[in-house]
């Protein structure tokens, strides 16, 4: 097994750990924040928008059985990116679409398939940023739907590739 990493921001991090989980040879993953410019962030922090972070997901998972682009496919499919800052009912930058790139390698899949959805006519203003250190958020935010029973409003929408 080889154990890789993706972080994805697209609105309310429980749906997107959701679905997320679900995907095929995916490991673990944890919510969080990233993308700003303080330590060790509270969800308030997050909320009050003092700290520049997005909701995000650490995603890990078996390279061997999947990809990251199949991962990053998945992130455009679950939510929408012509969205700015919110998602959804959720509305505010810590509810941004942003792909957080580990590496190059991920940076170039990533920017491949923003290409490809706005040669084939869809909006694309998701953010491309080197990740930064990746803050746990609170333990009652992990899995949250698995705890609750409830159920996320990002859903798997209409294939774009």
């Amino acid at each position: 097994m080889k154990i890789e990493k993706a972080i994805f921001a697209c609105g309310c991090f429980w749906g997107v750990q959701h679905q997320m989980e679900r995907a095929k040879r995916v490991i673990r993953s944890t919510v969080g924040y990233t993308g700003g410019k303080e330590q060790h962030p509270t969800y308030q922090e997050v909320k009050a928008h003092t700290t520049g972070h997005a909701e995000a997901v650490l995603v890990e998972y078996d390279a061997e059985q999947t990809t990251y682009k199949e991962l990053c496919k998945l992130f455009f499919e679950i939510h929408d990116p012509a969205q700015t800052d919110g998602q959804g009912p959720d509305i505010g930058p810590q509810y941004r679409s942003e792909i957080f790139y580990l590496n190059e390698a991920q940076k170039a899949e990533a920017e491949a398939i923003i290409q490809l959805l706005r040669e084939k006519g869809y909006e694309v203003n998701t953010r491309l940023t080197p990740a930064s250190e990746f803050w746990p958020a609170e333990d009652y935010h992990q899995h949250y739907y698995d705890k609750t029973g409830g159920e996320p409003y990002c859903h798997i929408r209409v294939k774009k590739f």
